[in-house]
Formats: structure tokens, C-alpha cells, sequence
């Protein structure tokens, strides 16, 4: 309880604020399951989480949704409904998500320049030093909830769900039998035995939705965002070191003009070769 949901509600917006995510245009909710979601060219809603034991969860989840909200506000509105003001795939989709969550928001200049606004919201951090909060936050040990998994650990949920989805549509596999395969499977890779199946096979909303084949993505966004942050890194130089003062403004222009403008101009392929 160290940690007040009305705190990490206003640390988020105001992180989030700092990315470039337009309020005027969009908002963040609570919800069971994060996501983000474009209603419209001026209607864009990031959701998050919340557990007043670990605000990691709900800011880490806003930095994710809020790299899949600057993409969708990144589109020209002028070529609203054509594909120029689509996302090219979900592959890409998720490079802009982990990108902000991960290259970004676990890099010590993050908690250098946010640890002071962060204790003035939730003043429990202060026993902790910027220097520990970006250990913590990089730390590698094995856990059952995929959005909340370190990044060494992440692709081996991706893979546990992907060998499952192809079991299933093959007819190698049962729904009824999910539960116990799944229990059986997370054990051999992960060495947890799962103690429920909320944090096991029904933690994800994916299946219920009909999404099966969007696993893959995921991994294809770790991929693109490292190629593509790496990119910026190269072509920024020295200025992407503004990053440490808060100024996201330098990267977030490289991704609109690099990635965002195109829509569907370009594939996946072609797009990330021209990028980097």
C-alpha cells in the first residue's frame, strides 16, 4: 500500500505528458488488461493498471501504451481513413510500445531525471536512489505475467503462447486441455508452477478476442525497436543525450519522421531498411 493510486495516476499522465502523448487527443483508464485503442484521428485511449504495491506495473504498462498512442497520433489527420493513417503492422506497432517502455523508460537517464517528481507523487520512493530504481527495473528473474516480465525473460512467454497457438489450430491440442498443458509448459521453461490460471492461460485477452497469430508480434517489436532505436542513436549522436533532461521531443521526431508518416506507404520490411 505504499504506493496511492491517485499518485501514480498523476506520475503517469505527467510522464506520459512528457513523451508527447496529446491529452486534447487522447486519455488514460484503468482497466484488467492494458491496451490502447485509436477511436478516431483525435481520439486516442491508452488504458493501465494499478497495484499499490508496485506502481512499476501501471507506469510501465502507460510508457508501453503510450508508445502504440504517439505512433497512432503521429498520422497526418489529413489522410484520415486511407492507409496512410494505418500502422503498417502490429510488428511495427510494437516496436514504438517497447521502444518507449524499454529504451527509454529502464535507461538510467530516466530515473536521473524522474526520480524527484516521482517521490513528490509517491513520497515511498524516496528511500530508494535513482541508481536503485534502474536496477530494479532492469532486474531478470522469471514471473508468471507476461506484461510484466523483464526483457530477457519476455520472448519465452511469446514462444510458450505461439507453441500452444499452433497446437491448437494443427488440432494437436484441445481448449479443454490449455489449462494443464499450459501449467506443464510455463514449469519446463520457466521452473514456476503456476498457482492459478489467471496468472496462466487466461491472463491474456488475445484468444478470447480471436487475436491468435499476434504473439509473434511482440517479438518482432523487440526486434524492430532495438534495430530502430539504435538507428536514432546513430543519427542523433550526442543530442539524443537530451533524453536525460526530459526532452523526448529529439526521438519522438526521428520515429515521426522515420516511421510514423508512412502509414502504409511502405512495408515492414522496407520501412525498417529505410529507417536503419
Amino acid at each position: 500500500d505504499d504506493y496511492p493510486i491517485v499518485g501514480q495516476e498523476k506520475f503517469n499522465q505527467k510522464v506520459a505528458q512528457a513523451l508527447g502523448f496529446d491529452f486534447e487527443s487522447g486519455r488514460i483508464d484503468a482497466t484488467t488488461h492494458p491496451f490502447c485503442t485509436e477511436l478516431g484521428p483525435h481520439d486516442v485511449r491508452l488504458t493501465t493498471r494499478y497495484e499499490e504495491d508496485d506502481f512499476t506495473v501501471s507506469l510501465y504498462s502507460v510508457l508501453h501504451e503510450a508508445g502504440h498512442g504517439l505512433y497512432e497520433q503521429g498520422f497526418n489527420p489529413n489522410h484520415a481513413g486511407t492507409p496512410m493513417a494505418e500502422a503498417v503492422s502490429l510488428g511495427i506497432h510494437e516496436s514504438q510500445s517497447r521502444l518507449w517502455e524499454n529504451k527509454v523508460g529502464r535507461a538510467p537517464e530516466f530515473w536521473n531525471d524522474w526520480h524527484s517528481v516521482a517521490c513528490e507523487y509517491l513520497p515511498a520512493l524516496k528511500r530508494f536512489t535513482p541508481e536503485q530504481l534502474t536496477m530494479a527495473v532492469n532486474r531478470v528473474s522469471p514471473s508468471f505475467v507476461r506484461v510484466e516480465a523483464d526483457e530477457v525473460t519476455y520472448d519465452l512467454h511469446i514462444i510458450l503462447r505461439y507453441e500452444l497457438e499452433k497446437a491448437l489450430i494443427a488440432g494437436d491440442l484441445k481448449v479443454k486441455e490449455i489449462p494443464s498443458v499450459w501449467n506443464e509448459q510455463f514449469k519446463a521453461m520457466f521452473g514456476l508452477d503456476v498457482p492459478n490460471d489467471t496468472q496462466g492461460c487466461l491472463q491474456d485477452i488475445h484468444w478470447s478476442m480471436g487475436g491468435f497469430g499476434y504473439f509473434p508480434t511482440y517479438s518482432l517489436g523487440n526486434l524492430n525497436s532495438a534495430q530502430l532505436f539504435a538507428s536514432a542513436q546513430k543519427s542523433l549522436g550526442s543530442n539524443l543525450g537530451t533524453l536525460q533532461n526530459g526532452n523526448y521531443k529529439i526521438l519522438l521526431d526521428w520515429l515521426r519522421t522515420n516511421v510514423h508518416q508512412y502509414g502504409k506507404q511502405h512495408t515492414p520490411t522496407e520501412l525498417m531498411q529505410q529507417a536503419t
